[in-house]
């Protein structure tokens, strides 16, 4: 490979995480960057570089986009479970964990992937943990779903949703004690 073309590469990467970088939350911010990994898929792999990579300080930004191609392409993030599975403990960020949570109920719910019992078993320990720890309704939400529907395969965390769940929730969220009687109530 020549020096042109290595500084080539060097220059569209930077190029790339400077736009992630940039990115802000609202909607069309992360949408035209979802867009642009359609366009130019050769960049998925980037963007889960830096999705994974929770010491980088844009890696919360990158998590929001990886969940709009989750949401709408699941096909595309299949090369990179066993990577999203294994850096589940990593995640501290709220703003992280509330995308890495809905990528992960969507993995759960599609029914043309086949997880691995080991990531399984890191999904139910993260999304656990989460849900123990987290103030934030979203990120409850997606996690108590998630194990949910991971409980009809493994009945013991039927058991420990109930146990989470009945617990006093009266300063949390209207959406979050929606959540949970909705949980609470299908588990009966």
């Amino acid at each position: 490979m020549s020096f042109l073309s290595i500084w080539y590469i060097y220059k569209m990467n930077m190029e790339f995480y400077n736009q992630i970088a940039t990115s802000s939350a609202h909607r069309k911010s992360r949408d035209d960057n979802k867009n642009f990994i359609f366009l130019h898929s050769e960049y998925l792999n980037e963007l889960t570089e830096i999705a994974f990579n929770t010491k980088d300080k844009n890696h919360h930004k990158a998590c929001w986009i990886l969940e709009l191609i989750c949401e709408e392409r699941m096909e595309l993030f299949i090369p990179f479970i066993d990577g999203f599975c294994g850096n589940l403990k990593n995640y501290k960020s709220d703003s992280a964990i509330r995308s890495i949570s809905k990528i992960g109920l969507f993995l759960v719910k599609n029914k043309n992937i086949h997880l691995s019992e080991n990531q399984e078993e890191k999904i139910i320990e993260t999304f656990l943990d989460w849900l123990i720890d987290s103030d934030k309704a979203a990120n409850a939400a997606y996690s108590m779903r998630t194990l949910f529907i991971l409980g009809k395969k493994y009945n013991w965390i039927n058991d420990e949703l109930k146990a989470l769940l009945s617990r006093d929730c009266s300063h949390q969220t209207a959406g979050y004690k929606f959540a949970v009687k909705d949980i609470l109530k299908q588990l009966k």
